[in-house]
């Protein structure tokens, strides 16, 4: 099992930056990649970016050139810097980990961006 948590969502006005961080335990071992994806109201769930366990990266054509994806090995946690927000990134972001085929899902943090 592998467990997800979630952190660094908020309200924030457009153009301004957040910081997700998604801590991951449990059995981590040969998680091959994880990502971020959000879900809107009355929209379904997309990806918005992932990183593989080599360091590839893959991202959402909505959030290129202002989001950017990173993990810390050490520290079992992966990261979505989001710069240049706009009110349609308005979502809950779920972090996301596969492994062996199997998805492992976070709770979810909400990101409201509104003047």
């Amino acid at each position: 099992q592998v467990q997800l948590v979630e952190s660094g969502g908020g309200l924030v006005q457009p153009g301004g930056s957040l910081r997700l961080s998604c801590a991951a335990s449990g059995s981590i071992f040969s998680i091959n990649a994880m990502g971020w994806y959000r879900q809107a109201p009355g929209k379904q769930r997309e990806l918005v970016a992932a990183i593989t366990s080599g360091g590839s990266t893959n991202y959402a054509d909505s959030v290129k050139g202002r989001f950017t994806i990173s993990r810390d090995n050490a520290k079992n946690t992966v990261y979505l810097q989001m710069n240049s927000l706009k009110p349609e990134d308005t979502a809950v972001y779920y972090c996301n980990a596969d492994k062996g085929g199997m998805d492992y899902w976070g709770k979810g943090t909400l990101v409201t961006v509104s003047s």
